[in-house]
């Protein structure tokens, strides 16, 4: 695909096929994901590839338990009782799908990163991960897959690290369902360019 056709029409893809991903496209997004910048090139990612139905199911359980937690933010709480076909009312309706059936889909990843010791993670700490995130993503795109991110797992981390046996000093940045969409892809709706990029000053339309 043409890259500006990707990046343009990559999006969250929540509802997903239960249909596997040849081993070959797996590979080839995954290598995409490792080209990624990270500070100092020191490469400190891991991405743990979840094919096994069992661990998938547990984690789709998890999910589920972390999602009722989010539900008590008050941002999300608020969001419930907004028209189902509002923005916010079509995203909640979304993100419920895949706390009901993440487990379903037919790979997931967990993208993590080590951090030096005594190091508190921070804003900063993502620098190093989420860029390996999005080429996961957009290469994912290039090859029809649908894919989102998503940290809600963060509510039952410890025992997701349990189940696939990740290090308690290695940060989970990021959970990525990757599979088939059953809706479609396409430029999501995005405030305009002039409302958030400025010219030489705060405000300034670029």
């Amino acid at each position: 695909m043409d890259f500006f056709d990707v990046v343009t029409t990559q999006r969250a893809i929540r509802r997903l096929e239960t249909r596997p991903i040849p081993d070959a496209v797996l590979r080839q997004i995954m290598e995409a994901a490792i080209c990624a910048p990270s500070g100092g090139n020191r490469q400190g990612w891991s991405f743990v590839v979840v094919r096994d139905a069992a661990k998938r199911a547990r984690l789709g359980e998890l999910y589920r338990e972390a999602w009722g937690e989010l539900m008590k933010v008050p941002y999300y709480a608020g969001a419930a009782n907004e028209p189902r076909e509002s923005p916010a009312g079509k995203m909640l309706a979304s993100a419920r799908h895949l706390s009901e059936h993440l487990g379903e889909a037919p790979v997931l990843v967990l993208a993590c990163i080590a951090l030096d010791p005594g190091v508190t993670p921070s804003l900063t700490s993502g620098a190093s991960i989420y860029p390996a995130v999005q080429n996961l993503m957009l290469a994912a795109r290039a090859h029809g897959v649908g894919s989102c991110i998503t940290t809600i797992h963060r509510f039952r981390d410890s025992q997701v690290k349990a189940l696939l046996g990740i290090p308690a000093d290695v940060e989970t940045a990021a959970l990525i369902p990757l599979g088939y969409p059953l809706g479609k892809f396409g430029r999501p709706p995005r405030r305009p360019l002039r409302e958030v990029a400025f010219a030489d000053r705060w405000g300034d339309a670029l």
